[in-house]
């Protein structure tokens, strides 16, 4: 992740597009109907997208044809649902792919997938079962941030080892070999995005309550806390 251009087959890249589009599709959906309500979010969209931007566009190699980096997609996930995260991930990888030359126009579908669903799917889960239980939570924001970025990368790990399996050891080997690579630099990366997103939680706690307990995102108890 990202998924440098040319490196799949076509006929993944064709699947992998096929498949983002009614994410792509419905977040566009839910993005306009929540601008359309509260046009006062507009400001915090505009930070959750710069702040997948930037993290993402952070990268240091990793896997031959892809690199590791932040993904910075709990922030958005969290605050605007993980629907939206795909149509802002897809603008964000469009760009970076043309301006960056960081991943590819053939592999966008690819990595829309797995940065921008299922990354933020997964930090939205997680962020609502930790809630559920009680956590505290600095510990919520930092699991959903942490993991999502994780499975971001345990996705483009099966996505390469479909596209690659090893000659010996099929589908299993390579999605081990992939993931054992990616784990090197993205486990501590992933451990930084966690604290990060804490950071900027912290920080909409304090200058944006409002807006917070308006999103559900947190409790008036917490707010007053």
């Amino acid at each position: 992740m990202h998924i440098m251009e040319g490196f799949l087959p076509a006929r993944h890249c064709i699947g992998w597009g096929a498949a983002s589009a009614p994410f792509i599709g419905y977040g566009l959906y839910t993005v306009k109907k929540r601008i359309e309500e509260k046009p006062e979010q507009r400001m915090l969209l505009g930070v959750a997208t710069a702040f997948t931007f930037v993290l993402s566009a952070l990268k240091m190699p990793s896997v031959t044809g892809s690199c590791s980096h932040p993904t910075g997609t709990g922030l958005g996930a969290i605050l605007f649902g993980p629907a939206a995260m795909a149509p802002i991930g897809l603008v964000v990888l469009l760009f970076q792919a043309l301006l960056l030359a960081h991943g590819g126009l053939t592999t966008l579908g690819a990595n829309v997938f797995s940065m921008a669903i299922v990354g933020p799917f997964a930090a939205a889960l997680i962020f609502k079962v930790s809630r559920a239980v009680r956590l505290p939570f600095g510990v919520c924001i930092f699991l959903s941030a942490a993991l999502g970025d994780l499975l971001t990368y345990v996705t483009t790990s099966v996505q390469l080892a479909l596209a690659f399996p090893d000659p010996a050891g099929g589908f299993t080997a390579s999605f081990l070999k992939f993931a054992g690579v990616f784990a090197i630099t993205q486990v501590p990366l992933a451990i930084s995005e966690g604290l990060l997103t804490v950071v900027i939680f912290n920080a909409l706690k304090r200058f944006n309550p409002a807006e917070l307990q308006d999103m559900k995102v947190v409790s008036a108890q917490e707010v007053q806390a």
